[in-house]
């Protein structure tokens, strides 16, 4: 049989209080019916010596202990001493009580001790282990597929402490759990249109409009390609164990500048020429830069400006646009996977995919991603990274 912990912990604490208290009155008996020997002697009053005695007192329940002298005239003497505090003269000793009585006083000394203990332990004892018993119950359910479960984190004690990172590593794999389901789910969604336009494409290659059909098909795998390209990226950025290449120093201002000429954007010149360095991946950090230049130009028809500085231990990348801008609510929202702005998503291009990259690259360089109000309109996308100190 099974029994709950708390039970265990009461009945372990009241057996091992038990076996202490027994120990002891044995112990404390033991060395009562072994007191050491006494030299006894018994004079008159001129100071002769009338009988002596050596030996153990014997002691008689109630009435202290005795001694029995051997005269000098062959009789023999009782002599007895009291207990202690009991006046001289007094009357017989009281009646003692049920449990104090003979041999059974120490096993009823034993039962009200342990009576006591369980009493006095067992509200103590329960409280603590509701709380390692409700944990318990959390992880069996969480276990059994609920990852909305939480536990109490009531407490400053190892139990508390240990519902708090429960909580804390449930809610991440749920988080990671939504996200993976989201992720196939829009994934599975984006991969119809340009399938379907492919077989479209495939029933016409027998028409007139070979060619248009032709550069539709390359069109639109060139698209499922950027969609697994996007997919495998964000996969291997959420996956932390993973390895995202070789940390180096990077210049970000030359790397801002090379994309900014392949994207024929402004680069705003106002470091004077200094580099501003940083430690990262080049690859990703190229592609982050890439994702918001083509974003701005895809959201807006007039110039695009991009500009490096550094404040501080940080260097911010500033891409600004002039199109519709990105309303305040809305502005964490478009760093979730798939997420398009309402009206967007018939625009030319892109799979959803770019900014939830660029956040995901900026968390995995210790950085971060933040979108703001372009003055005059527009919005300005900013990149913060550490920077490495040259």
């Amino acid at each position: 049989m099974r029994f709950p912990i708390y039970l265990r912990i009461w009945l372990a604490v009241v057996v091992a209080v038990g076996v202490l208290t027994f120990a002891f009155g044995w112990l404390w008996r033991t060395n009562a019916d072994q007191a050491p020997a006494r030299e006894i002697f018994i004079r008159n009053e001129n100071g002769d010596l009338l009988g002596q005695t050596r030996q153990r007192p014997v002691r008689v329940p109630g009435q202290g202990v005795e001694f029995q002298v051997v005269m000098t005239d062959g009789s023999t003497l009782v002599v007895q001493i009291p207990p202690r505090g009991r006046p001289q003269g007094a009357g017989p000793p009281a009646r003692p009580w049920f449990w104090t009585r003979g041999p059974q006083g120490l096993l009823w000394t034993l039962a009200i001790v342990a009576l006591a203990v369980a009493v006095s332990t067992y509200p103590i004892i329960r409280r603590l282990t509701k709380r390692l018993e409700d944990l318990r119950l959390g992880v069996e359910r969480w276990g059994e597929g609920d990852l909305s479960v939480r536990v109490n984190e009531a407490g400053n004690d190892e139990v508390a402490f240990l519902a708090r990172r429960f909580n804390h590593a449930a809610e991440r794999v749920e988080t990671l759990v939504k996200t993976h389901k989201s992720l196939l789910a829009n994934a599975s969604h984006e991969l119809r249109s340009p399938l379907a336009r492919i077989r479209m494409g495939l029933e016409l290659m027998d028409g007139e409009s070979t060619i248009g059909s032709r550069k539709e098909i390359s069109r639109n795998i060139a698209e499922l390609d950027q969609l697994i390209d996007e997919i495998l990226l964000a996969s291997r950025l959420d996956a932390r164990e993973s390895d995202i290449g070789t940390i180096e120093h990077v210049d970000l201002t030359g790397l801002v500048a090379e994309e900014c000429a392949r994207a024929r954007a402004e680069m705003v010149e106002v470091n004077q020429g200094r580099a501003i360095v940083v430690d990262g991946v080049p690859r990703l950090l190229r592609r982050a830069i890439r994702n918001l230049l083509e974003n701005a130009r895809r959201y807006s028809d007039g110039p695009v400006t991009v500009e490096v500085v550094r404040e501080g231990s940080h260097a911010l990348v500033r891409v600004g646009d002039h199109g519709p801008g990105v309303p305040p609510a809305e502005r964490e929202r478009i760093f979730e996977p798939f997420y398009r702005l309402p009206g967007a998503s018939e625009r030319a291009g892109g799979v959803g995919l770019g900014l939830a990259l660029v956040r995901s690259i900026a968390t995995r360089h210790h950085g971060s991603v933040r979108c703001e109000d372009q003055p005059g309109g527009g919005a300005v996308f900013v990149i913060s990274l550490p920077c490495h100190d040259m």
